[in-house]
């Protein structure tokens, strides 16, 4: 290696630790998850075909059908991606799997929403991906967006899902796939109402192959006006609106931080102000034309 590309790969590590520093000295402002305690328990996985208030695993999907379904009830639908497999501060660790995931559940309190849990695939198609999507170092999205419309079709049809009325949800990696998942080509843009994505960004940093500004640009432009709630812990939420403003000044964008230090998204399985407003914004982009 190169004394010039010693010397940037320094300079990039001291950035990065500092940047890590400075949000873990913000997020020590913050309340401990703990802090709260939760009114709402994600359902045990149940064996069997899915029914009302039960939440069953389905190849490599997870499908909750909520409290009120009713057999021939078409019902709008929470698409959710998980964060990936990660063990970290405060305690918090993710598997990286469809099972795991919690905020379709506290955004709907298990009523009047059908809540999909979808994997993220490894590039033979038929294997979880716990961390990004894909292999390395391509990242190939496409057996993801392969199984996610599949699916998503499927759901719709045999469960009264209706698809003029999903949300596409993300953790983490899934906040950065609402986008470059959910926006990545006009296929798969069309499908849904609006986005939820908590921590972090597509295109906020360089994450992985196809997060270069044009590709980042392309995505952006399939938006549209639908509406996005983009929320993080920390000041996290305020670092994104300070770069995605920039990118989409006309955008129906909702910021909002969870008001806890935890990078866990069962803060939407507690009482607090910004699962209120997240609620209110989910009833609004559901009821939108």
């Amino acid at each position: 290696m190169s004394l010039v590309s010693s010397r940037r790969l320094v300079t990039l590590r001291t950035s990065v630790f500092l940047l890590l520093g400075a949000a873990n000295l913000f997020a020590e402002e913050f309340p401990d998850i703990s802090s709260s305690p939760a009114d709402l328990e994600v359902p045990a996985l149940s064996e069997g075909a899915p029914a009302a208030g039960k939440r069953v695993k389905q190849g490599l999907h997870v499908l909750y059908l909520p409290q009120d379904w009713k057999s021939g009830s078409r019902m709008p639908v929470l698409v959710e991606f998980a964060g990936n497999k990660y063990a970290g501060k405060y305690g918090y660790i993710s598997a990286g799997t469809p099972e795991g995931s919690n905020l379709g559940y506290g955004l709907s309190g298990g009523r009047g929403y059908l809540w999909l849990c979808v994997p993220f695939l490894r590039a033979a198609g038929d294997e979880v991906a716990v961390n990004w999507w894909g292999d390395a170092p391509t990242y190939d999205p496409q057996p993801t967006l392969k199984y996610l419309r599949e699916t998503l079709k499927t759901v719709c049809r045999d469960y009264g899902g209706d698809e003029t009325k999903v949300i596409l949800c993300g953790f983490s990696r899934g906040a950065i796939a609402c986008n470059f998942m959910g926006l990545y080509d006009d296929e798969t843009a069309k499908l849904w109402r609006g986005f939820f994505a908590y921590s972090h960004y597509d295109g906020s940093r360089a994450w992985v192959t196809g997060s270069e500004r044009e590709s980042v640009l392309a995505r952006l432009r399939r938006l549209g006006t639908r509406p996005q709630f983009i929320c993080g812990e920390g000041t996290n939420a305020q670092e994104t609106e300070k770069y995605i403003s920039a990118l989409l000044p006309e955008g129906d964008l909702t910021f909002a931080g969870t008001g806890f230090r935890n990078h866990n998204d069962a803060w939407v399985l507690r009482p607090c102000a910004a699962r209120e407003q997240a609620r209110r914004w989910l009833a609004k982009a559901v009821a939108s034309p």
